[in-house]
């Protein structure tokens, strides 16, 4: 197996920042007395924004003012961030050297938006390591549509089958498959399900593990 290119997802993957977001909604939703749980939380990692805004609508109800929580979220992130830095996966920069050393192209594929995904490889100094990034906007269809790797491997001038795939997620897992990439995932709040198992190379318990399959 040949593999010309890695592509990472980035939040709960390469970050530890699904449960840190988590735990920074948790408080405003329960100032609006809102039961918010953990097993709910997980049913929004790795869904674009549309799709996240109508589940909260579905939970908060319509009244609720999804731009105002988006924005008070964004600022407890950014204060934290700010503060405490961003809590970073074991394993990233033994990966991202190695990768580097090997002359193995690199791509982010996430469904954040670019000032957000830049601002968060900036702080934990991982920008550099990047060739490219496919970000929510670059793509009309986000995972588990394949758009968002098909632009990763078009940004890195690669095929698909000549990239790894690395993900948390169960649409990131779909995504990644349907575009045709070696998919491997590395599971951070969420298990692998029947479903995913058979479309997954590997399933690892750490990035750092994945040098030992390129």
């Amino acid at each position: 197996m040949r593999i010309n290119g890695v592509v990472f997802d980035m939040d709960g993957l390469m970050f530890d920042t699904e449960t840190l977001t988590y735990e920074l909604q948790k408080p405003i939703l329960k100032e609006r007395g809102i039961d918010y749980t953990l097993d709910w939380y997980k049913q929004t990692v790795g869904k674009r924004s549309e799709d996240i805004v109508l589940m909260f609508k579905e939970l908060c109800g319509d009244g609720f003012d999804y731009e105002e929580f988006r924005v008070r979220c964004r600022e407890a992130y950014q204060k934290y961030t700010d503060k405490f830095g961003v809590p970073i996966k074991d394993g990233l920069f033994e990966l991202l050297d190695y990768l580097r050393e090997k002359g193995i192209k690199t791509a982010l594929c996430t469904s954040t938006t670019e000032p957000s995904a830049k601002r968060t490889l900036r702080i934990s100094g991982t920008l550099k390591y990047f060739d490219a990034l496919v970000c929510a906007d670059d793509v009309s269809r986000g995972k588990p549509h394949p758009d968002p790797f098909l632009k990763a491997a078009e940004k890195l001038g690669l095929k698909p089958e000549e990239c790894l795939a690395l993900e948390d997620s169960i649409n990131g897992i779909k995504s990644a498959h349907a575009a045709g990439m070696i998919t491997v995932m590395i599971p951070d709040l969420i298990e692998p399900t029947d479903e995913i198992r058979p479309m997954c190379y590997k399933i690892l318990p750490s990035l750092k593990n994945v040098i030992e399959i390129i």
